[in-house]
């Protein structure tokens, strides 16, 4: 019988299979940030294991609060640095060279087709976009991955999710994963791997796949994977180069991760996106999804602009297009936070830095720290925030406050009307 993406890199890393479906697998790399990762460090210490397995497979960043906002987050990046000495890992970002964690360790080429990668953190998931198994853990589970290069999981069953058509003008990969999210529910995926495939996906930029797959976790995705093609060996050239002879053969060998065509799959569904409008989230869990224009008129307090899933200089060039020539709302405070130092400098050099800040938007360092409520745009009780972050937990971005998740181009038209609204980039097949 044919197998999934996810099956062939387990069975590619299997290191043991202690007892039923459980497989043990051997892992090409350990991500760690300040929030969960020094509970993990601390436990080992106690229990005299202050060691890791491969250095060089460890890779370390403070993000989530940065700097630090308090003693506590000023505690918990010290024992982040002090670790990351002790155990001479080298990849290491510290204040000043850091950015959000599923953007910068792409970014670096941390991240390969056929790679198993854990983190203490539920939106590791991103990874999967190279066509990797890449999953959020617990602290044993971290310890364990740290200590001895290895982690335990289910074998995989998979859905695969058929995303086809033509997405219409105005309308993104952000758009897409909520319309996904909201068909299949935030259990719909629990414990299975989501294999994102057709010619959408094809279509999109790394970027895009990123964002698709950094929100399987919102479905209860293990994982979501895309398969590698051109478009990930142009991205990750520069550090396999000397690795291949060229870029075909880079192809050849990333293409033993497909799946095959007899693949067993738990449910298999078909999208057809050439209809779909831009889509925002409504109360408090990711799958309540509506287009956008249904929530026409929402009133809003804060717009966002950032985190790991719509912070990439794709996102920023977006939402710049829209907001050039505009102001944002007076009624309103625009924050956005490019998610990495790179892309910072990048959207610097092209502009669209004065772009936001010509618009009325404040700029912040690369951090996670809006997107769950910790620093850099915490909302007050009773607001409401048109964000492009993930999550829209009851609380999530402050108690009492309000998240509405939507793509990077309907955020910047919602801060220029101070209610939620498409943009003009949105052309629907009907307006046509």
């Amino acid at each position: 019988m044919g197998k999934t993406v996810a099956e062939k890199i387990f069975d590619s890393h299997l290191v043991d299979n202690p007892s039923g479906d459980i497989n043990v697998i051997r892992l090409d790399a350990v991500f760690c940030h300040e929030i969960t990762t020094p509970v993990a460090i601390n436990d080992l210490v106690v229990r005299d294991k202050d060691r890791v397995f491969d250095a060089s497979k460890i890779k370390v960043v403070i993000d989530h609060v940065t700097p630090a906002k308090d003693s506590k987050t000023a505690a918990q990046g010290k024992i982040l640095r002090e670790w990351s000495r002790r155990n001479h890992i080298q990849d290491f970002f510290d204040i000043g060279r850091n950015g959000v964690c599923h953007a910068i360790f792409p970014e670096k080429g941390f991240v390969r087709p056929g790679y198993t990668i854990i983190m203490g953190d539920s939106h590791t998931c991103t990874h999967g976009a190279f066509g990797a198994f890449a999953a959020g853990v617990g602290t044993t589970d971290l310890e364990v991955g740290i200590l001895k290069g290895v982690c335990a999981f289910h074998y995989p069953h998979t859905i695969k999710i058929v995303l086809n058509g033509h997405m219409p003008e105005g309308v993104y990969a952000k758009d897409v994963i909520l319309s996904v999210i909201g068909r299949l529910g935030v259990s719909g995926a629990t414990n299975k791997v989501i294999e994102f495939t057709g010619s959408v996906v094809d279509a999109l930029s790394m970027e895009g796949r990123m964002t698709l797959c950094n929100m399987a976790i919102e479905a209860g995705g293990t994982c979501g994977i895309c398969y590698p093609d051109m478009t990930t060996v142009a991205y990750l050239w520069k550090f396999i180069k000397d690795e291949y002879s060229d870029k075909k053969a880079a192809l050849e060998d990333f293409e033993k991760f497909l799946p095959d065509s007899d693949a067993k799959y738990d449910e298999v569904i078909d999208f057809d996106v050439s209809d779909l409008e831009p889509q925002v989230t409504f109360g408090y869990k990711p799958d309540n999804v509506k287009p956008v224009s249904e929530m026409k008129g929402i009133k809003i307090d804060q717009v966002y602009i950032g985190s790991c899933t719509n912070g990439r200089i794709e996102d920023l060039r977006v939402a710049a297009q829209v907001l050039k020539g505009n102001k944002i709302s007076d009624s309103i405070r625009g924050i956005v936070s490019p998610a990495t130092p790179e892309i910072f400098s990048r959207a610097m050099d092209e502009g669209l830095l004065k772009i936001f800040m010509d618009a009325g938007f404040c700029l912040t360092n690369p951090t996670c720290g809006a997107c769950l409520g910790m620093s850099n745009g915490v909302l007050a009780e009773g607001e409401v925030c048109a964000s492009t972050t993930n999550r829209n937990f009851n609380g999530r971005m402050g108690k009492g406050g309000m998240v509405h998740l939507m793509s990077p181009a309907t955020a910047a038209a919602s801060a220029i009307a101070g209610y939620i609204t498409n943009s003009d980039r949105y052309k629907s097949a009907k307006r046509k």
